[in-house]
């Protein structure tokens, strides 16, 4: 199989991630030509012991880092627009912590192989992503509106999202108290399980509540298959009981991050 062959199906991602990195659509498109006339040219070579798509985001990086600042853009230094806020957020990020936090959180690799992308040990990483996602909570505290009908997990998840610097707007239990608390006030993130106290459901309660809010959803349920059917679209944040702390709040950045309501608000 050849070069082309093997990698053709890694490239639109890596190109994503080049984009969301440099900050620039030209620049990133800049770097991916580059590794891959580098590759060509036997300049580099793709790891062995590594995936396709580690082994492209290794040399990827190599190039980057050789490259210094040469092709890094301008710095951003107008307001941004809706469209553009992401961009100008991501690049206030260490480069190091935004390259760390990327990996996992837009091109989803494991903290373990963003470490062997990055050529860093996993502790590091850890400690490169905790901080990018302390540095996003911080500018994206809002209000959350938590659907649970077990009052300990409750407890535990507002404890959770009170340490990450947000408001706990209201915790409810049932559909019809979690429309009423998203009208009484607009959500800026909800976190929601499935089976609520009274059998109503907490899929029709996120369906009601975004159907007059624009909020980013998060479910975190001990029934996940009932999300994962693969016959609607599903859910991007789904976390599934027993949770582990950090994975709450990892997905609780990504969200708030990712989401163009929450970052415009944020503004």
């Amino acid at each position: 199989m050849s070069l082309l062959a093997r990698l053709a199906p890694h490239l639109p991602y890596v190109r994503r991630y080049a984009r969301a990195l440099t900050g620039d659509q030209t620049t990133g498109d800049n770097y991916v030509r580059a590794t891959l006339e580098a590759l060509a040219a036997g300049e580099r070579e793709l790891d062995a012991n590594a995936s396709p798509r580690v082994a492209l985001y290794q040399v990827f990086h190599a190039i980057w880092q050789s490259a210094g600042a040469k092709l890094e853009p301008r710095e951003l230094d107008t307001e941004p627009s809706e469209g553009d806020d992401a961009v100008h957020r991501l690049m206030r990020i260490a480069p190091r912590s935004r390259q760390a936090f990327l990996l996992t959180a837009l091109e989803g690799f494991t903290p373990a192989e963003a470490a062997q992308i990055l050529g860093l040990d996993f502790q590091e990483v850890e400690r490169l992503i905790a901080q990018a996602q302390a540095e996003i909570d911080a500018e994206l505290a809002t209000d959350v509106l938590i659907i649970e009908d077990e009052p300990v997990i409750a407890a535990d998840i507002e404890a959770l999202v009170r340490e990450l610097g947000h408001n706990v707007s209201d915790i409810v239990a049932t559909r019809q108290e979690a429309v009423d608390a998203a009208r009484r006030s607009a959500p800026g993130l909800v976190l929601a399980d499935i089976q609520l106290a009274d059998g109503s459901s907490g899929v029709d309660a996120v369906k009601d509540i975004l159907a007059e809010h624009d909020a980013p959803v998060i479910f975190i349920t001990a029934f996940p298959e009932r999300l994962l059917t693969g016959e609607r679209p599903e859910p991007t944040f789904l976390i599934t009981k027993p949770f582990q702390p950090e994975t709450v709040k990892a997905a609780i950045g990504q969200a708030l991050f990712f989401h163009p309501r929450a970052r415009a608000e944020a503004a």
